[in-house]
């Protein structure tokens, strides 16, 4: 079997592996998943800290390992089902790409903001 992927595919392949894996480490929605393999922890007398339970706690909080995850779930099923991977591909591409753009935007906008500010604290 020859694998043939356009550089469209794996640029798609990408950004939504990008995009589940933030969303399986650090968003909101998913916290139900990582709530069971985690703990607290207290770091100082007024701080505290999730940390992971155990190995399977570490794999959904460390953002290399469940990227590995990610790119290999999201390409097996690329592979073995094309007809239906593609739609979760395009959607998780969407939507990687656009956080990508906002972190962007974000970054440039507070910046600005910080910028402003300072010029007006000169005059």
């Amino acid at each position: 079997m020859e694998l043939e992927i356009t550089w469209l595919t794996l640029t798609m392949l990408i950004l939504a592996s990008y995009r589940l894996t933030h969303l399986i480490v650090f968003d909101k929605i998913t916290e139900f998943i990582r709530k069971p393999f985690l703990t607290t922890r207290k770091i100082s007398p007024t701080e505290t800290k999730e940390v992971p339970k155990s190995q399977f706690g570490y794999l959904l909080t460390c953002y290399w390992c469940a990227g590995v995850w990610s790119a290999i779930f999201l390409g097996l099923t690329y592979l073995w089902i094309p007809d239906i991977a593609q739609y979760l591909i395009f959607i998780l591409a969407i939507a990687g790409g656009q956080a990508i753009l906002e972190s962007f935007v974000g970054v440039n906008i507070k910046r600005t903001a910080l910028y402003d500010e300072e010029a007006k604290e000169l005059k």
